[in-house]
């Protein structure tokens, strides 16, 4: 029998700094795995979506200590999906079985461990898209974030940044529907439009705004409640000017430094404020979540306000894993709207 090819994708060497090129990665055929070299809790698996997302550039610099594992030079990118199993040596799976959560080989097979990964299905309401889309990761970061850290209260201002992104189109509308004033940041004057569209109250371009600061007491002159951060750096030193007494500052990301050298990383000035003004600071990892009642809180709600068209879901789409960098390239370089993901 002939042996099958597939394809996939690895990135050549590590990237400390700077915007990644379309040479630092290698689209590659490689014979496909088989389910004879199965270990024990293992499954065969072929990816229907793969995502790219923000946080992976760090995972490419090689620094180590990041909350994901690197991944390695010369081995295959990884990172969130849906897929199906063709074999299965677990007795939690089988084949036919649609997967997600954990990570997986950008390559059109691969083998992965069942530990971790949860069983989802296709429904009159929830297609398979939509558990790498509104059901997905960022979705559920953004709730997190929102209603279980955020602790949010009708009537309150909730600032938040990469607001056309996959975690941010989210955070506009949980706090929408709980009655929030939304003041969305983004980088370019389409992505103020798409934001507005979700129901911010005000929005503004970073990239053309002036000073941070000033823009923001122009956006809210009563001050920030809720921070809902994904880019650290400059704008968070701006934001705690403009928090009010005891407001919730909830780091997401740091979007404006994943490009950026070690050493040349923005130094905070500001940092003083939290003190001043009271201010409450709540780091998290939403893997953490997903073991927890926030998890099912979230499926509920979300895909009900999904089915009956209260929220919408922004999806990015680029088909054929060979256009993979380019499309991981995109997101890096803030040239996408929405969550981007690969349709394999």
């Amino acid at each position: 029998m002939t042996a099958e090819n597939i394809t996939r994708v690895i990135l050549n060497n590590h990237i400390p700094s700077g915007i990644p090129k379309p040479s630092d990665f290698t689209v590659e055929t490689v014979s496909a795995p088989t389910a004879e070299i199965l270990k024990d809790n293992e499954l065969l698996v072929r990816p229907l979506y793969l995502s790219c997302d923000p946080y992976m550039r760090n995972r490419i610099k090689g620094n180590g200590g990041f909350y994901v594992p690197d991944i390695q030079a010369k081995a295959a990118i990884t990172g969130h999906g849906v897929c199906v199993v063709e074999a299965s040596s677990s007795n939690k799976f089988a084949p036919g079985d649609h997967i997600t959560t954990g990570l997986f080989d950008w390559a059109q097979k691969a083998i992965v461990p069942a530990e971790g990964r949860r069983k989802v299905s296709e429904t009159d309401r929830v297609s398979l898209v939509d558990y790498i889309g509104v059901l997905g990761m960022p979705s559920f970061t953004a709730y997190v974030g929102t209603v279980v850290l955020g602790n949010p209260k009708k009537g309150e201002t909730l600032l938040v940044t990469s607001a056309a992104g996959a975690v941010g189109q989210m955070v506009v509308q949980l706090a929408k529907a709980r009655g929030l004033r939304v003041v969305a940041v983004a980088g370019s004057d389409d992505k103020i439009e798409f934001v507005k569209t979700l129901g911010a109250d005000v929005a503004f371009n970073y990239k053309t705004c002036g000073n941070f600061e000033h823009a923001i007491h122009q956006a809210a002159p009563e001050g920030i409640d809720i921070y809902f951060d994904n880019v650290g750096g400059e704008f968070l030193d701006a934001a705690l000017m403009n928090m009010r007494h005891h407001g919730r500052v909830i780091p997401c990301g740091m979007a404006s430094q994943y490009n950026i050298a070690a050493d040349d990383e923005y130094r905070m000035e500001n940092f003083s404020q939290v003190i001043i003004r009271k201010l409450t600071i709540i780091g998290f990892l939403v893997m953490e979540y997903y073991p927890t009642a926030s998890f099912t809180e979230f499926i509920a709600e979300v895909s009900t306000l999904y089915a009956c068209g209260k929220i919408t879901y922004k999806i990015d789409e680029i088909v054929g894993l060979e256009n993979g960098p380019a499309a991981l390239i995109d997101v890096f370089d803030g040239n996408s709207v929405g969550r981007r993901i690969i349709r394999v």
